[in-house]
């Protein structure tokens, strides 16, 4: 009897799927019990992966990727070689960014997964802090425009579901916003929405009129890619908003 053993390699099968796991709460994920599956650390290293040593597995780990291959069992009679494959369920404690990710991992005959381990709250919140900690209330609100009109938004930054529908402002008739994207920014108290400004007829922006309720309560800053629209033209404006969830 020989256990096959597999070279981990970071090269993965283009056909991988995607699965998402937080820390500090067990997630339940199916593995492929042929191919190699590769688990990435968002935002940081794999410090540790913790795993029964008695079980037929094989795991490697560098920098921010780990590969975990269920090892396969040959036998050989008369000549014939059989494969036998991993069923029972395996336990994997995995530390990235100083937080444990439990994950209970069913084997299974399907292709080679990919598993992220997303940051948590406590994880956006400290990286959140340590970003726009040291920068004053301006400062921040301006890292944060660029970030969101660049679309290079942080992944410390929690997608928020956008609100649905249109909203016209009592102070421009002649537009209609549409909220493309919002995000919370724990651990700075803070939110921010990006809205498209579609015009109706020709119209000349000024931000102030940004300054309404109606995108929230608590606006304390507002920002336009472009202050003159044509009709049927589109700005893209971001509204930040003290709170991290209105």
């Amino acid at each position: 009897m020989l256990l096959a053993a597999a070279i981990l390699s970071p090269a993965m099968p283009a056909r991988a799927q995607g699965i998402i796991a937080l820390p500090d709460q067990t997630s339940t994920i199916r593995l492929s019990n042929r191919d190699i599956n590769h688990v990435v650390c968002e935002g940081g290293e794999i410090e540790d992966v913790k795993f029964s040593a008695e079980k037929a597995i094989a795991v490697e780990k560098a920098g921010a990727d780990a590969w975990i291959k269920f090892l396969v069992k040959e036998t050989e009679d008369l000549g014939q070689t059989t494969r036998s494959y991993v069923t029972a369920p395996s336990e994997f404690f995995i530390a990235c960014n100083g937080a444990i990710y439990p994950l209970y991992a069913e084997p299974a005959d399907i292709p080679a997964q990919t598993v992220t381990l997303a940051p948590g709250s406590i994880q956006r919140a400290k990286a959140n802090s340590d970003l726009l900690g040291p920068l004053v209330e301006e400062d921040r609100a301006v890292s944060i425009t660029l970030a969101m009109l660049q679309d290079r938004v942080p992944a410390s930054f929690a997608e928020v579901a956008p609100r649905l529908g249109r909203i016209v402002l009592e102070g421009l008739p002649t537009a209609i916003l549409t909220e493309r994207r919002r995000v919370a920014i724990e651990g700075a108290g803070l939110s921010a929405s990006e809205y498209l400004v579609a015009a109706n007829s020709d119209t000349t922006l000024d931000e102030r009129t940004f300054l309404d309720r109606s995108l929230g309560a608590n606006v304390f800053a507002v920002s336009l890619d472009r202050l003159t629209l044509k009709h049927g033209e589109t700005a893209r404006l971001i509204v930040i908003r003290r709170g991290e969830a209105q």
